[in-house]
């Protein structure tokens, strides 16, 4: 790892030495705030993927293009990612619990925080991620930061592409997505994007002798209708349908990429996402309506034992679990959002106020079953069956506001601020009854000063906030003493001090970022097995650790030094802390789970001739710890990419290689009991995948 960071610091000084000649860099456009505006003049640290970024990517999942994005990370324990976590923070598990999310999810501004499985970046148009609280903007759902991704939009001239993708390990993946005017109108206008993306998976069962148990078979509509009603009013009218069959039969118990199961579990989702977007200009401001209705029906099943009769002979073990969740969710937000700052006539202020109501609902029936049977036992194998039904529901009212105030030109002064009170009610089968309420507050101070035409220094001060909770399963009357049942909401106040630079003259862009996180009332993921000699007891707790820490920094660069020749470098080092968790006093002063220290991401976009381009890119993450309940870390590891472009006409042909050194690295590990007879505790990792080549055509019209 450290050949590979004196590797990045001589990339940055070559680039630097080489920043000379002729063509410009593109603006770089913030599209996931309240107006859309200059990279420069955002206060906080952002990495933007944009369009031709995503569509030089063959593999159209966002989970893929996390890799890109330093000090952001994973943890898929199902077939795809549903969790992420920003600057170490941010859910790791999609088993049964109550919706509490960190890391904010949108697409379209529609709400899908803890749903980050569905995110195809098939006709999207950008994806930002916003690392550090975004409690002004989002509120509770964005402690750690925000993934904003933007579909799209619909054109007044018919345009489309059509995408074919072949490649080892069964891979068929084809798209079509298209739109224009509605007849010669040029006020109307539609886009329709469809997605098909299939893979046999990169494990096999040898049990079965199949290769197709950890298959992706996913399937994507988008439909989306824009109408200008009048010079001052606008429409915007979205519906997305993302279908997930995925098999999840992705772990082992004899650490390789090889399965053992006999009933391979199964990680499917079918979301329906309806928004609608109001714009209605006024004299002096804006008046904004979003709307989004969803409703996502999922299955998280597993093989318990993760075996087969032939793996515990001459025990007989054989479990099985399986979660089916229907989550409904509504939003209503409205905003005011003032005219730009007009120097000519004293407007020296910009300022957003609203409002905005969200409600979740959500079932989970969890079936179990299973038997086990010692050999010695006079008895006979013992067998057992449990049903276990919840519900949940919530709702989220916030009162928000930002505003800008602009002493010149070149220096602004931004207070932002959001109010929010949380209510929610739960109740079981287990006769469980909890009725949690919280008020939150969160905000932010920032001073923004240019030092020259081009770049801007910042510093600021946020403070994010995350609901509260309840843990589940654990049999607990809501008057109970003990410790597991609750939980507290955590508070993260956020300084941070950064430069972001984009000179088109140069043909340099950059962005830097020193930050420094306080964390009150930690929550922390632990797992535990309840009854030592029973896996199928394996649960998660949070909890509240009485403080930690998450410091580092992060930088970003795009260069353009040739006209043939494009450059960028991300890094990202993040130091984390546990402290005065009086629960588990051995983890003081210990890194938190799911924290590299180093992630980095370097890529080269050579044009060799009017009509080929070749890229590569290098991208790593340092060791790791799995979890806060155990010590067993990941390794480090560097995944190396390369794509050749070829185009004729209005035909791309691309060959492309993932992970072309077959690395072998793992993104998840669990340390618990799950051999007979003894059970005795054991890591078992999540690998990540291995080397994937393949071909994609693309047709634009």
């Amino acid at each position: 790892m450290n050949i590979i960071y004196k590797n990045f610091f001589s990339f940055l000084f070559i680039s630097f030495s080489t920043l000379l000649l002729s063509q410009d860099i593109e603006e770089i456009v913030v599209k996931g705030d309240w107006r859309e505006r200059s990279i420069l003049e955002e206060d906080s640290s952002i990495v933007i993927l944009n369009t031709s970024i995503l569509e030089s990517q063959p593999v159209k999942h966002f989970e893929n293009l996390s890799y890109l994005v330093p000090n952001l990370n994973f943890a898929a324990s199902d077939s795809r990612a549903r969790h992420f976590q920003i600057r170490g923070i941010g859910e790791r598990s999609g088993y049964e619990r109550t919706p509490n999310s960190a890391v904010g999810f949108l697409i379209d501004d529609i709400d899908y925080s803890g749903q980050g499985g569905i995110a195809t970046t098939f006709d999207v148009d950008q994806i930002e991620v916003h690392r550090g609280p975004q409690g002004s903007r989002i509120g509770s759902n964005a402690l750690a930061g925000l993934i904003y991704i933007k579909t799209k939009e619909p054109t007044n001239v018919f345009e489309g592409i059509s995408e074919f993708t072949l490649g080892d390990y069964g891979t068929l993946n084809y798209g079509l997505a298209f739109g224009g005017p509605i007849k010669s109108n040029e006020k109307m206008a539609f886009r329709i994007a469809m997605r098909k993306d299939y893979s046999d998976g990169f494990r096999k069962n040898l049990f079965s002798g199949k290769s197709d148990t950890s298959k992706k078979d996913e399937s994507t509509f988008r439909f989306k209708f824009n109408w200008k009603i009048g010079d001052q009013t606008t429409l915007k009218l979205l519906f997305t349908q993302i279908d997930l069959d995925d098999p999840a039969d992705i772990w082992t118990i004899d650490g390789s990429l090889n399965t053992l199961s006999d009933r391979p579990g199964m990680d499917s989702q079918k979301t329906n996402g309806f928004g609608i977007k109001i714009f209605h200009v006024l004299d002096d401001f804006q008046f904004q309506s979003l709307t989004s209705i969803t409703d996502s029906k999922v299955v998280i099943s597993y093989d318990a034992d993760w075996g087969n009769p032939n793996s515990h002979f001459p025990y007989i073990y054989d479990y099985f679990s399986e979660t089916l969740r229907d989550r409904e969710t509504f939003s209503q937000e409205f905003r005011l959002v003032s005219d730009i700052a007009d120097f000519d006539v004293n407007e020296n202020t910009e300022w957003v106020f609203g409002i905005s109501y969200f409600n979740v609902e959500e079932i989970n029936v969890k079936n179990d079953d299973g038997v086990y049977g010692d050999p010695a036992d006079p008895f006979g194998p013992y067998a057992s069956k449990s049903s276990f039904n919840s519900n949940f529901s919530s709702d989220s009212f916030s009162l928000f506001g930002n505003l800008d105030y602009f002493f010149n030109e070149t220096t602004k002064l931004s207070i932002g601020a959001r109010w929010e009170d949380y209510e929610s009610k739960y109740y079981d089968s287990y006769l469980e009854s909890f009725n949690p309420s919280e008020t939150m507050s969160g905000g932010k101070i920032s001073f923004n000063k240019f030092i020259s035409d081009s770049s801007k220094i910042f510093v600021s001060v946020a403070r994010g906030f995350n609901q509260g909770g309840f843990n589940l399963n654990l049999g607990l009357a809501p008057d109970s003493k003990n410790n597991n049942l609750y939980y507290d909401p955590e508070f993260l106040t956020n300084f941070e001090i950064g430069l972001n630079s984009q000179t088109l003259n140069s043909k340099l862009n950059i962005s830097s970022v020193i930050f420094y996180s306080d964390r009150e009332d930690q929550q922390v993921l632990i797992s535990t097995q309840v009854d030592p000699s029973d896996p199928n007891t394996f649960s998660f707790l949070t909890q509240n650790a009485a403080e930690g820490t998450n410091q580092g920094f992060e930088f970003n660069l795009d260069a353009q030094p040739k006209a043939y020749l494009g450059l960028f470098a991300r890094l990202g080092y993040l130091k984390t802390e546990i402290k005065n968790w009086q629960s588990r006093l051995d983890l003081a002063g210990r890194a938190q789970a799911h924290a590299p220290e180093k992630s980095f991401a370097i890529g080269i976009n050579w044009v060799i001739s009017a009509k080929a381009l070749l890229s590569i890119d290098l991208v790593g993450k340092s060791e790791f710890y799995y979890s806060d309940s155990h010590n067993n870390k990941s390794k480090s590891y560097s995944l190396t990419n390369i794509s050749y472009e070829f185009l004729s006409n209005n035909w791309t042909f691309t060959l492309w290689a993932r992970n072309i050194f077959d690395e072998y690295y793992s993104t998840r590990g669990f340390y618990f009991g799950n051999e007979a007879p003894d059970f005795a505790d054991t890591l078992y990792e999540r690998h990540g995948d291995p080397r994937h080549l393949g071909i994609s055509v693309k047709y634009d019209f």
